[in-house]
């Protein structure tokens, strides 16, 4: 993929869907509730006053004020890590031209767990920083070695060649995590709480870790998302458009890793938002991932946080972690959606 193919399709003229405006509306009036949740609901419900004081007063001391104030970066880290998941969903799809594919389907979240399981085991790793890193390295490893195997053979790196490549890879090296923590005790417990995916650890540290990771992502999906339209037409279709398909995928795949990779070592690998979101969006909007990607990210953080403020609720006087909440409703949701809508191949 050049410069020039790419400017190519840029050139293309942006159709909105009439109903564009009003699903855009509602989008932002749902995150705007989400929001508002997040900070008032939880073990502990927050009064008017409290929230008031919490965001605009900082020198008052209050026991509500201040847990609205740590409620703010749980409730921005929820949006980040629901944005760019949604993302990666997008992006993965159009990889494989799978409509209900997930960024798992490159391997990317179990060999992020993998490396991050292996520095906790080993190195005794606890800082943000360094289980990013090491999961980003273990998706981006993972992801090029499933691009590898469904590269072999006839036809290169065919759709249903790399699902097949990712899934056994992932069966491959979640075996090898259980190997890994079952005779280590010690680490089992660090592990299983980030394993179910949980927010609830969130900091202004973590998240200025994570904005990089989260802008290089989502700037890789908006320049790719042009030549992406013209990969579901097929391999040969956009070849003949000009597209570069082999280099195409590459960069996508790494954007989709930059955002899933980052999301899964601070969070754990959270399931069904990048699934869920992006087939919803696609289904209300249409096929075109110029509009899919940024509704994707608009989706995703309104799912992530509505998950969260829920598991918070069921939970009480504790929480349940988010991960647990989005499997438990996304599975089903998912199953209806695909069966009313009878999905199809891109």
């Amino acid at each position: 993929m050049n410069s020039s193919s790419l400017s190519k399709h840029k050139e293309i003229r942006l159709y909105l869907p009439k109903h564009f405006t009003k699903v855009l509306m509602i989008c932002i009036v749902l995150l705007g509730v989400c929001v508002i949740a997040s900070l008032v609901l939880g073990s502990r419900l927050v009064r008017f006053q409290e929230l008031m004081d919490g965001l605009f007063h900082p020198d008052i001391d209050s026991y509500g004020a201040n847990i609205v104030r740590k409620r703010i970066s749980r409730t921005v880290f929820t949006l980040f890590c629901g944005a760019a998941l949604g993302v990666a969903g997008s992006l993965m799809q159009a990889v494989t031209r799978n409509p209900i594919a997930d960024p798992s389907i490159l391997g990317v979240n179990t060999g992020a767990s993998l490396f991050v399981v292996c520095g906790i085991a080993f190195l005794n790793i606890s800082t943000a920083g360094q289980y990013i890193w090491l999961a980003l390295a273990g998706a981006a490893i993972t992801a090029v070695f499933v691009f590898g195997i469904g590269s072999m053979g006839r036809g290169g790196a065919t759709p249903i060649k790399l699902v097949l490549a990712g899934a056994a890879t992932s069966a491959a090296l979640s075996s090898l995590v259980t190997a890994i923590m079952i005779p280590r005790s010690y680490a089992m417990d660090q592990f299983r709480f980030w394993q179910v995916g949980s927010v609830g650890s969130a900091n202004w540290n973590a998240i200025v870790t994570f904005i990089p990771f989260l802008a290089v992502g989502i700037l890789i999906a908006l320049i790719t998302a042009p030549a992406l339209n013209a990969l579901a037409l097929g391999d040969e279709a956009a070849t003949g458009l000009g597209v570069r398909t082999g280099v195409l995928r590459l960069v996508a795949a790494a954007g989709g890793i930059f955002l899933c990779g980052a999301t899964t070592a601070l969070a754990g690998p959270i399931g069904f938002i990048g699934l869920l979101s992006t087939h919803v969006v696609r289904l209300i909007l249409g096929p075109d991932l110029r509009l899919v990607i940024p509704m994707s990210a608009i989706s995703g953080a309104i799912i992530l946080t509505l998950s969260d403020v829920c598991g918070r609720l069921l939970g009480n006087p504790g929480e349940l972690e988010v991960g647990v909440v989005t499997a438990f409703v996304g599975a089903p949701i998912l199953i209806i959606l695909a069966m009313r809508a009878k999905v199809r191949s891109l």
